[in-house]
């Protein structure tokens, strides 16, 4: 018998697997609105402009500065401060050298990491971590195959269309146990594009702080989500002026458009930098037997393009430009669906920021859109508005105003 005859298909990844189907449907109208990724005006892929200037630099330094041998464990030292910089600016864990940072394997990896970490060095109870209901569909799994237990707390109100804050904060204040962990969404949550207002992260952080609840933080959308850098760190910011030790994951697909570079940072904010220092060295423990160090190339872009003041600002330019195109979208959508007199109503479109809209069609919906129309999104209803253009919104709109008067009858 075969070593491997009991092996049996694993189910594919249904974002992945949506735009496979995409790819694979030959009618020239179709539309991808699964894959988070940004697009052009035109539906092409974007490689920023900073990002084509420091590859050239990094070409022409091939050789001397750039020689493609293994980085450090975590990353340069450059690299590290560029990424805080981002982020925690000049805040009071950054003049206190209180951050321990540590490149990863973009937002995911960064995760895994910090799962791994809390694992071996943290009570029994931060193995206990609770994620928002809905989250992106990776983060359980990430969590689990860790070890660590993931328990979910209210968050999408499918009535309004918008955050249940009610049910999410009794959960966090009677469901959690104390001294567990709770995965924060740093800005543009993701499905739902629908984020805590600044009371209502007070109100977060007073609960937690309460709990001794330890916040986990992904941050895969700044400067995506507003078009502003600084925006979209306002409430990191704020968990570090609370006083919070907590664990940041920091992404650079969405925001440099380099998804394929897997470039991402593991920051943890302590509240000693002789415990930062001890914490960096136990996390690059959790490191070298995962992937041993991470890969140069992005590193070496994100540290070019954050590095440089001149790029810095134009970097802030061509996010600002992506951000106002996703705002432009929403604002069109809605308006055809409302002009159009599809029944909704519409209003969350436009009340939601960054990448995606938690749209609310049915999953019958879903399933006629894809089938019918050739317009590809998850059955949850999530949609990357960055698939939409003026070249298509039209033929979206006739979709949904379709699909919503059929699946009613």
């Amino acid at each position: 018998m075969s070593l491997f005859a009991h092996i049996q298909e694993g189910p594919p990844d249904p974002i992945l697997n949506t735009a496979k189907m995409f790819n694979d449907d030959p009618d020239p109208r179709k539309v991808n609105l699964g894959i988070g990724a940004y697009r052009t005006e035109e539906g092409k892929p974007y490689v920023l402009d900073v990002v084509r200037e420091a590859e050239q630099e990094i070409l022409q330094e091939l050789g001397t500065g750039n020689n493609k041998e293994y980085s450090s464990i975590d990353g340069t030292a450059a690299f590290q401060k560029v990424c805080q910089d981002i982020i925690f600016g000049d805040s009071p864990a950054m003049k206190e050298n209180r951050v321990a940072s540590l490149q990863a394997l973009s937002g995911t990896g960064a995760l895994r990491v910090v799962a791994e970490f809390v694992k071996t060095h943290l009570p029994p109870a931060a193995h206990e971590i609770w994620v928002s209901d809905p989250t992106w569909g990776n983060h359980p799994a990430i969590f689990s195959k860790a070890g660590l237990t993931p328990k979910v707390y209210p968050y999408w109100n499918a009535e309004t269309k918008g955050i249940n804050f009610e049910g999410m904060i009794d959960c966090l204040q009677n469901q959690a146990t104390e001294g567990s962990m709770v995965l924060l969404h740093a800005c543009a949550h993701n499905p739902t594009g629908v984020d805590p207002t600044r009371e209502q992260w007070a109100e977060i952080a007073r609960v937690m702080k309460a709990k001794r609840l330890i916040p986990l933080m992904d941050s895969a959308y700044q400067g995506y989500a507003s078009g502003d850098l600084d925006y979209d760190a306002w409430a990191s910011n704020f968990f570090v002026e609370q006083g919070f030790e907590f664990f940041m994951c920091q992404s650079f697909a969405k925001n440099l458009g380099l998804y394929g570079e897997r470039i991402g940072c593991v920051h943890v904010v302590c509240s000693t930098a002789e415990q930062a220092k001890c914490v960096a060295s136990q996390v690059k423990l959790v490191i070298r037997p995962m992937y041993s160090s991470p890969p140069i190339h992005g590193a070496l872009i994100v540290t070019k393009v954050l590095g440089n003041p001149e790029r810095l600002a134009k970097w802030k330019a061509e996010l600002k430009g992506m951000a106002d195109r996703i705002l432009e979208v929403r604002a069109l959508l809605r308006k055809g669906l409302e002009d159009k007199g599809t029944p909704g109503p519409w209003n969350h479109i436009t009340d939601q920021i960054g990448m995606f809209s938690f749209t609310g069609f049915t999953p019958a919906e879903c399933e006629r859109l894809i089938s019918e129309h050739h317009v590809y999104l998850l059955k949850s209803g999530r949609i990357s508005l960055a698939g939409l253009n003026k070249g298509n919104i039209e033929y979206m709109v006739g979709a949904v105003d379709e699909v919503r008067k059929f699946c009613s009858q």
